[in-house]
């Protein structure tokens, strides 16, 4: 049978995400800051973001005709203007898609054309790049326009403050929407296996998923009490659900850092008082590691929310030691709008290790290859169903049969299990154990042991062929804490380091390389593929060389 959320279900209205921010009671003043920048004087309350929004979407439908459904894509980095923008899309009815800007021209056409997005908005400093990118995709170039403070200084290209001001936009209403039928967000996975996939997320998955963190780990801050510090992509589902939607449903007010930088992290903590934090574990390494966090004083933080890979415990405990922070785990997908499960603030410590509990209205179970459903304490891929549960995959019906089970159970492709507390475990992803020797080694516990070295950075590990024995084996990428330590001897000591610590089917066979950087998605998530073509084209050349 599937187990249920040891949690107590919500109620999940059946408003659209509009109707849910601007048109209920709610506990806070519309004078609340929501967003404020981190490197200016910039801020929005909840009722300059709600006038902003309506003039915003009453621009497009009078400028550019914006119909129900409608796709607009945001290709920027973190910025208070995000949310306005947002909640503009879904007064017109439309559908917003951001994309990574670090993305390429053809990156980002690519998701232009699949998502038949009609404008792009974008900042001065990604402004070229869109522009190519629209031309590829048949996208006017009037309809490229930009966020943030700074302007075109050719007044080539339109700022979004201009499409709120066109004259006889105010006769345009909002649009209400299906909640469960009409999309809210087309968010691309990060195609860690091959070409992004648009994920559908309608008004009621976002909504749900809100309303299940509140019955959560929610009841654990508050607005008016608490900062969270905005440093997490917006582009990305983990920030959008977690730091665009969040606070300005809960009235948290929230620090808006364009990109990540430690020592803007570190003294954004200090000036304002953050409280709560969401990361990725490199951003725990550093505050495990770096001289400069003795700096500052971090002392109001109440907790630390890590996502994306395991901690050990011997990380946590190295931060809990040097700054007395907590650090909890959550996990989520952006098929499940995203988070799913977190450590209760008052059992982090006791379930190191687990992304803690499943949320409330959620259902899980774990399978085995043959299709089994297994008991607690089993290894298997974790299912899951619930109101968070994203409606399909754009445009690609094939791959949404596979990952979505008739009785609508999603197969997340991560392995895991449940111990008797009713923690959960996410051990690897199904399609990246390294098969050695017919014994399934999990990339994932060697990266956390890894981590604990002293010489270790970051680090990532995949299966490479072996072709004298005929088995994957694997092999560890690191960035090295000290760039003058990367010789083979250091590789060789890391190698004999592990093998203290594992079984004798985990041992780093493939060796150590060192590298500048772990390839990463906007989560955090490694990219293992480019990984694989890497150790494929450093195999090639060996061969090669061997030959001559």
């Amino acid at each position: 049978m599937p187990t249920d959320s040891s949690f107590p279900d919500v109620d999940i209205p059946n408003v659209d995400l509009w109707g849910l921010m601007f048109e209920r009671a709610r506990d806070f003043p519309d004078s609340r800051v929501i967003y404020r920048a981190v490197d200016s004087s910039r801020h929005y309350t909840w009722a300059d973001v709600k006038e902003a929004a309506s003039a915003f979407g009453a621009g497009l439908r009078n400028l550019w005709d914006w119909q129900k459904g409608d796709v607009l894509n945001i290709y920027a980095p973190n910025d208070i203007d995000f949310s306005p923008i947002v909640y503009g899309v879904f007064f017109a009815g439309g559908i917003v898609s951001p994309a990574n800007p670090a993305y390429s021209a053809d990156e980002l056409a690519f998701q232009l054309n699949n998502s038949g997005s009609k404008a792009i908005v974008t900042t001065t400093d990604f402004l070229a790049t869109a522009l190519k990118a629209a031309k590829k995709s048949n996208i006017p170039e009037d309809r490229v326009i930009l966020l943030g403070s700074k302007r075109d200084p050719s007044h080539r290209v339109k700022h979004w403050s201009n499409i709120r001001k066109t004259s006889g936009a105010s006769r345009y209403r909002r649009r209400k929407m299906d909640p469960d039928r009409d999309l809210a967000f087309l968010v691309y996975s990060s195609g860690t296996t091959g070409l992004p996939k648009g994920v559908m997320l309608s008004h009621r998955n976002i909504i749900a998923d809100l309303l299940l963190i509140n019955g959560a780990v929610g009841r654990w801050y508050e607005g008016g009490q608490d900062k969270i510090l905005g440093v997490l992509p917006f582009y990305h589902i983990y920030g959008l659900t977690g730091l665009v939607q969040q606070p300005l449903h809960r009235g948290i007010e929230l620090v808006v850092m364009p990109a990540f930088n430690l020592e803007v992290f570190l003294k954004a903590i200090q000036e304002h008082k953050i409280t709560f934090i969401y990361v990725a574990p490199p951003v725990i390494v550093r505050l495990a590691r770096d001289p400069a966090v003795d700096k500052y004083d971090l002392s109001s933080v109440k907790m630390i929310t890590s996502g994306a890979a395991p901690l050990t415990k011997e990380l946590v405990d190295a931060v809990h030691r040097r700054l007395k922070i907590k650090i909890n785990q959550a996990y989520g997908l952006s098929e499940t709008s995203p988070m799913t499960h977190t450590q209760p603030w008052d059992e982090w410590y006791s379930s190191v290790g687990s992304v803690g509990k499943m949320f409330p209205n959620m259902k899980a179970k774990y399978m085995s290859p043959d299709g089994t459903e297994l008991g607690p304490g089993e290894v298997g891929e974790l299912w899951l169903s619930g109101p968070n549960i994203f409606k399909g995959y754009w445009k690609n019906e094939e791959a949404t049969r596979e990952a979505i089970t008739p009785d609508g159970f999603f197969k997340t492709g991560d392995v895991g299990f449940q111990d008797k507390d009713h923690n959960f475990y996410i051990t690897d992803r199904v399609k990246e154990l390294i098969k050695y020797k017919g014994f399934q080694v999990a990339p994932a516990e060697l990266e956390g042991k890894l981590m604990d070295h002293p010489a270790v950075n970051d680090v990532a590990v995949i299966g490479v062929n072996d072709d004298e024995q005929h088995t994957e084996v694997p092999r560890a990428y690191v960035v090295a804490s000290d760039k003058s330590k990367t010789s083979e001897k250091d590789a060789d000591e890391i190698v004999q380091w592990l093998t203290g610590k594992v079984a004798n089917h985990k041992r780093l066979r493939g060796g150590v390389r060192f590298v500048d950087e772990i390839p990463k998605s906007a989560a955090g998530k490694i990219l293992r593929r480019l990984l694989k073509e890497k150790a494929k084209e450093e195999n090639a050349a060996k061969n090669v060389k061997a030959k001559l």
